[in-house]
C-alpha cells in the first residue's frame, strides 16, 4: 500500500470506526468480540483498499456480517439469560435498552443482521439486500418476521415498534 492509500484508509477508520464498532457490537453482543470483528474487517479491507476505496464501509459492513454469520455457524446460538439482582432500581430507558437487547438475541442470526442493518444503521433495503446476499424481498420479509418475533419476545417494546 503506497503512502496516499495508507493515508486514505487511516482517514476511514478515524472517520467510521465509531459506527462500524457499534455495528460489530450490535451483531456480537461482546465488546471484545466487536473490536475483533471489525479489527478482522478492518484488514480484510486494507488488504484490497485499492478496489474497494470507493465504497469501504459497505465492504467492511459485508465482511463483519459474512464473519458473524460463520462464527454464529460454528459455535450455534448464544443467548443471554442473566437478570439484574433484585432490589436495583434501573428506569424505563434502562430497561427498554435491556428488554430490546434480550430480544434481538434471541432472535436467529440472519433476522438480528436485517434488524441491525436496517433500523439501527438505518441502511436502504437495497444496501442490507446486497450485504446478505439476498433479494430486496427477502430483506422485507426477513424485517417483517423479526419485528413480529421482537414484538412476541418483548411485549414492552410493541409501543416502539409500531412506530416502523
Amino acid at each position: 500500500m503506497n503512502q496516499e492509500a495508507r493515508e486514505s484508509f487511516t482517514a476511514f477508520v478515524a472517520a467510521r470506526s465509531g459506527s462500524l464498532i457499534r455495528t460489530a457490537y450490535v451483531l456480537t453482543g461482546d465488546q471484545h468480540a466487536a473490536e475483533e470483528l471489525l479489527q478482522n474487517a478492518l484488514a480484510k479491507t486494507a488488504a484490497r483498499w485499492r478496489s474497494v476505496r470507493d465504497s469501504p464501509e459497505a465492504y467492511v459492513r459485508k465482511a463483519m456480517y459474512h464473519d458473524q454469520v460463520s462464527r454464529w455457524r460454528r459455535r450455534g446460538r448464544e443467548y443471554a439469560t442473566g437478570s439484574p439482582p433484585e432490589g436495583v432500581h434501573h428506569d424505563a430507558d434502562v430497561d427498554l435498552r435491556v428488554s430490546l437487547e434480550r430480544a434481538l438475541f434471541a432472535l436467529p442470526p440472519r433476522k438480528r443482521a436485517v434488524i441491525v442493518l436496517r433500523y439501527f444503521e438505518d441502511l436502504p433495503e437495497a444496501e442490507i439486500a446486497s450485504i446478505m446476499g439476498c433479494s430486496v424481498g427477502t430483506v422485507r420479509s426477513q424485517a417483517h418476521k423479526a419485528l413480529a418475533r421482537l414484538r412476541e419476545l418483548a411485549p414492552d417494546l410493541a409501543v416502539h415498534l409500531e412506530m416502523s
